[in-house]
């Protein structure tokens, strides 16, 4: 399974980003998709995860401001960033976990895209 995100880059303060994010390869089907993020000296962090259910998951500091959605027949998950802060700026991973033919849930996770924001 491979991940291929996109849509980091350079941003002011209070602007917005779009993060995408194609799920391909050989899998049954998806459970969930979202993204985790690292800032710099800091843990890696669950930031939005959209389930096959629908629901959604936000970590607190986002919440109200990012919004994440999927689109199923594209494979496809998407990050929508608004009103950006500084304490934003961070690698961002797209991430899955894939139900495979035999039965297991796998995790897979994508190469990270940088957002930056500027003060």
């Amino acid at each position: 399974v491979q991940l291929q995100a996109s849509g980091g880059g350079l941003v002011e303060a209070g602007g917005s980003l779009r993060l995408s994010c194609k799920a391909s390869g050989d899998f049954f089907s998806i459970s969930t998709l979202g993204w985790l993020r690292q800032a710099p000296g800091k843990e890696r962090e669950l930031v939005a995860e959209s389930s096959s259910t629908g629901s959604t998951t936000y970590a607190a500091s986002v919440k109200g401001r990012f919004t994440i959605s999927r689109d199923t027949v594209k494979s496809t998950v998407y990050l929508e960033m608004d009103a950006l802060k500084p304490e934003d700026t961070a690698v961002y991973y797209c991430s899955g976990t894939f139900l495979t033919e035999s039965g297991s849930q796998v995790p897979y996770l994508g190469q990270g895209t940088l957002v930056t924001v500027s003060s």
